[in-house]
């Protein structure tokens, strides 16, 4: 894979999405990286398995080969290698030409990406403590390894030759648009400062890797030390009897027989509120969710975060921004801080409005059973549950037997995309899988032959990060003849042994979600990896994956996958109508948290420098921001608050608003699927042809407006959120 994709795999491959971004770090020096290189390419050992191209299908991944002491010396040899191929760049003596600089460029870095590839993927879906610890290691060793490249004059003085003559080359317009962003690239990366400054960014950089490296690694290990301990199982009233088992389950693996144990998920709300009848646990539950990275400890994230915030505002006016959400968005399509915060503030109004509303709606339930309370965060997911029931006729429970996870995987996701695409999948039971339950699908064209292979891990554990995500262990490329393989990450608790996996809705429109992600991975078919599959701005890359959630609740699909694990009765179409009719349901409270969470990341990275809270201040300025914004809701909270937002450590800072933003391009490209018969394979085809298969070769705006005919409208968003 290319240098560019190497890098980004490694400083922001963990939460993607399509979608995912940890980078790592700490200090060390150009010629430390170098001397340690040197040194150990010498001891690769001759069975490492990262050494050759995997002898698997489309170089899959020999996750049963590899094991701990692989990682380091492979990434070792990986950076010697690819400064190797840089140098012999740099070295020819001719003029440069595309064929020369960019091509060799393009294609450099195999070993590094491969290595780091696997390693981040595991890090994030699998980890334990001694891949924490290489983290640790290999994080400065990479960022210098990256400003070795990034910083390099002979090569950048190549680059900017061919840019300059550009006009002149007669390039077709992918090679033209690889030249512009590769250039592009370099000089966000800091290629014309001059030797002090550049120096000092290879300080700031190696920092900026160590924090994130420390702040995932806290998130990780606060939610996970903050899981809520039960005595009485009286207390748990209103769970089911399977949640309760897994509950006591979770107590005993972590030795506290007779107790019960919730586990907590990364986001501020938590799933066990919408049915916990003590409000008091309740109030723990969600007290506790808020407070993480913030009470103190050894798992505090403040000091981390402000640090970073710091770090990131110098950075920027260094590279000649005003500030970090300037330097960010100048790669975005919103391309301007004006515009985001424009568009939050069209929002806020009727989202809050909208969200009162359902407040006062909940507070008359609350009412109307004798509550002597005023509705608070921690009860909000109880009587919305207690409402959406009474309005609509259905419940949560009601509706997991009907969502047997791979009901839905088989008869859902994959038969929307059979239907849409003309794909069809067939299980592979003979390629090795990291952890047991995790599963692979060969994926085939509808003319038989194979497009990709598709990775999926779905159930949540203590080794893996909180959310969902799509990573591809391989990019395609026609450059290099390489097919992708991509990977879905779920977070569905497990059921107990012998039971079935029943969902609720939310995460089968999860589900549908990353598999849009995947989608978009393989049907890549472009020339450069630079460009492959989901390499497209951060604003953009949700957009393919949110379109996807509309087949989940599309009535031919549901008909198709909702269907009662036991009795086989599919969902009754009274029952099937309700559902639809509830989609927009609390859509106030959904919009405003996730805008919240949207305008606190945006806020903080546009501070000038003399602005940025210190880690005490962290708190109260997310506060004091959300009520300035009109947020004087406080039974909506963030959806993520600042310190456990581990999407603003990652590829996301100053970009969170990119969900609601590309829900712009969702929601109008939905409507063009019903304006032109709903689910037809001409319509995918077109979709696909336009749009999801070009990647990042051309500007994304662009490929919409191919795609569509003409500019988004946002009109159908305002519809579907209830804002209209």
């Amino acid at each position: 894979m290319n240098y560019k994709q190497s890098f980004i795999i490694i400083m922001v491959i963990s939460l993607l999405g399509a979608c995912s971004n940890e980078d790592p770090s700490m200090q060390t020096s150009a010629e430390t990286t170098s001397i340690e290189t040197e040194t150990n390419v010498n001891i690769m050992p001759t069975d490492n398995p990262f050494l050759v191209p995997s002898p698997l299908p489309f170089q899959y991944p020999q996750f049963d080969l590899i094991s701990t002491e692989h990682y380091l010396p492979a990434f070792e040899q990986g950076m010697a290698e690819q400064l190797d191929e840089v140098g012999a760049i740099t070295d020819q003596p001719e003029a440069p030409t595309f064929a020369d600089t960019l091509i060799p460029l393009e294609v450099s870095g195999q070993l590094l990406n491969q290595v780091a590839t696997v390693f981040y993927s595991m890090r994030s879906a699998h980890t334990n403590e001694d891949l924490n610890a290489i983290e640790v290691e290999i994080a400065p060793l990479l960022s210098a390894h990256s400003d070795q490249i990034y910083l390099n004059d002979a090569l950048f003085n190549r680059i900017d030759s061919l840019y300059q003559d550009r006009a002149s080359l007669e390039l077709d317009p992918e090679s033209l648009r690889l030249l512009e962003e590769t250039h592009k690239g370099f000089i966000r990366a800091g290629a014309e400062l001059n030797e002090t400054d550049k120096q000092l960014l290879r300080t700031i950089n190696t920092e900026l890797a160590e924090l994130s490296t420390s702040f995932g690694q806290n998130v990780l290990n606060e939610v996970n030390s903050v899981a809520m301990i039960i005595d009485d199982r009286s207390e748990l009233a209103g769970l089911s009897n399977a949640e309760i088992q897994a509950a006591s389950d979770e107590a005993s693996a972590r030795d506290l027989a007779g107790k019960f144990v919730i586990p907590l998920l990364n986001t501020s709300g938590q799933p066990s509120l919408t049915s916990l009848e003590n409000r008091e646990l309740r109030q723990r539950i969600y007290e506790t969710s808020l407070s993480r990275g913030n009470r103190g400890g050894e798992f505090d994230t403040r000091e981390i975060l402000s640090r970073t915030i710091n770090l990131r505002s110098e950075k920027a006016q260094l590279l000649g921004f005003p500030t970090h959400a300037d330097y960010i968005l100048q790669n975005q399509t919103a391309q301007t801080v004006g515009a985001v915060n424009q568009s939050l503030a069209e929002l806020i109004p009727p989202s809050v409005a909208n969200a009162r509303r359902e407040a006062a709606d909940l507070q008359a339930m609350i009412d109307a059973e004798g509550g002597d309370f005023v509705l608070a965060a921690w009860d909000w997911a109880y009587y919305a549950e207690k409402v959406r029931q009474e309005r609509y006729q259905f419940d949560e429970n009601q509706l997991r037997p009907y969502f047997e996870v791979n009901n839905v995987l088989q008869n859902g996701v994959f038969y929307a995309a059979e239907q849409v695409y003309g794909l069809s999948f067939e299980e592979r039971f003979d390629l090795p899988v990291y952890q047991d339950d995790v599963r692979v699908f060969e994926v085939f064209e509808e003319d038989g032959s194979t497009l990709a292979f598709f990775i999926m891990d779905l159930y949540a554990r203590s080794s893996k990060r909180g959310g969902a995500w799509m990573n591809a262990y391989v990019s395609q490329s026609n450059l290099l003849e390489q097919q992708p393989i991509v990977a879905n990450h779920l977070n569905i608790p497990e059921p107990l042994a012998g039971e079935p996996t029943l969902m609720t809705f939310d995460e089968v429109t999860t589900m549908f979600h990353e598999f849009g992600h995947a989608l978009h991975g393989m049907f890549s078919n472009v020339t450069y990896p630079s460009f492959s599959g989901t390499s497209v701005p951060r604003d953009f890359v949700e957009f393919p994956s949110q379109v996807n959630e509309m087949w989940a609740s599309w009535p031919e699909v549901l008909a198709n996958y909702a269907i009662h694990y036991e009795t086989g009765e599919p969902l009754a179409p009274e029952l099937l109508e309700r559902v639809l009719d509830s989609q927009k349901f609390n859509q106030g409270f959904s919009t405003t948290e996730q805008l919240a969470a949207s305008l606190t990341d945006i806020a903080l990275h546009q501070l000038p420098a003399s602005e940025i809270p210190s880690a005490d201040e962290l708190m109260t300025f997310e506060a004091e921001t959300l009520i300035n914004a009109g947020f004087d809701l406080p039974a909506v909270p963030p959806r993520y608050r600042l310190s456990y937002f581990s999407h603003i450590m990652g590829g996301y800072s100053a970009g969170y608003y990119s969900y609601i933003w590309s829900e712009v391009l969702d929601a109008d490209t939905v409507e063009w699927f019903k304006e032109n018969g709903g689910m037809l394979r001409a319509n995918g085809q077109h979709f696909r042809d336009s749009l999801l298969s070009q990647g990042g070769s051309t500007e994304a705006m662009q490929l919409f407006s191919d795609f569509r005919g003409r500019a988004p409208n946002v009109e159908p968003l305002l519809i579907r959120r209830g804002l209209d």
